[in-house]
């Protein structure tokens, strides 16, 4: 049974990587968790670890560009564990590749997945934030969003996913229900692997490469965009809403 004052988040994307440390961090914060994935199988990694530390978490699986499987989701998080009040979109996938060799599906994966996943888990959750008259959503942009060599499908998603952030700020902030977007930069994760393999270098090459260019002088850590969702997802972030944070370790955009 929901216990009701606990609040709820929701954490997609939350198997490994970013997502898995921010359901960790939230968790410490004192929420409950629902770890979404595309394989629930999966999610069992992170929900041990909350479970482990005392918190409460729940695997789910769905495909979030699927809207029959994001509102069954949705609704079974609210059954077991209670009115999602927090939202993370953090689920994504990566199809890279120069302009002229990007395939259709290349981009149509992409843009459903980020895009149309965070617009559908936005839509199955801000019900219950606006009936409570409180609401974080947080939505995973990247510095790929000022545009990045073989990404044209992955930055033009995560600059879409800034004007969503706003437009959301802008509907649902009189229902006490703030938006905000978390852009970051090189951050050491599988993903970020996967991009070293594409390149064809190693990633410790890659990452060396890539902290070169970095003023604090270090990769991010998924912990390092935890503790910006965090705050975003707290009490006392009610007055910023429809704000993009690049964490990167240096200025941009």
């Amino acid at each position: 049974m929901p216990e009701s004052n606990t609040r709820v988040a929701i954490v997609t994307g939350a198997a490994r990587g970013i997502g898995a440390a921010t359901a960790k961090r939230l968790a410490s914060d004192g929420l409950a968790v629902a770890v979404i994935d595309l394989d629930e199988k999966q999610c069992a990694d992170t929900v041990s670890a909350i479970e482990a530390d005392g918190g409460r978490a729940l695997a789910v699986g769905a495909d979030v560009s699927d809207s029959a499987q994001v509102d069954a989701a949705v609704e079974r998080v609210a059954t077991e564990l209670g009115a999602p009040l927090v939202l993370v979109n953090n689920a994504g996938v990566l199809r890279d590749n120069l302009l002229f060799k990007m395939s259709e599906d290349d981009w149509d994966t992409v843009m459903n997945v980020h895009l149309r996943g965070s617009f559908l888990m936005t839509r199955a959750a801000q019900k219950y934030m606006t009936e409570a008259g409180w609401g974080r959503i947080v939505n995973l942009s990247s510095t790929s969003a000022l545009g990045n060599r073989g990404q044209a499908n992955y930055s033009t998603a995560k600059a879409g996913l800034q004007g969503f952030t706003k437009t959301l700020a802008i509907e649902l902030g009189k229902f006490g229900v703030t938006a905000n977007a978390i852009a970051p930069g090189f951050i050491a994760t599988d993903m970020t692997r996967a991009t070293a393999d594409r390149v064809g270098v190693s990633f410790e090459d890659f990452t060396e490469a890539a902290v070169a260019q970095i003023p604090v002088a270090r990769a991010g850590q998924p912990e390092d965009i935890a503790n910006a969702v965090s705050f975003f997802a707290g009490e006392q972030a009610g007055f910023v809403s429809g704000q993009v944070l690049y964490v990167a370790g240096g200025p941009r955009a």
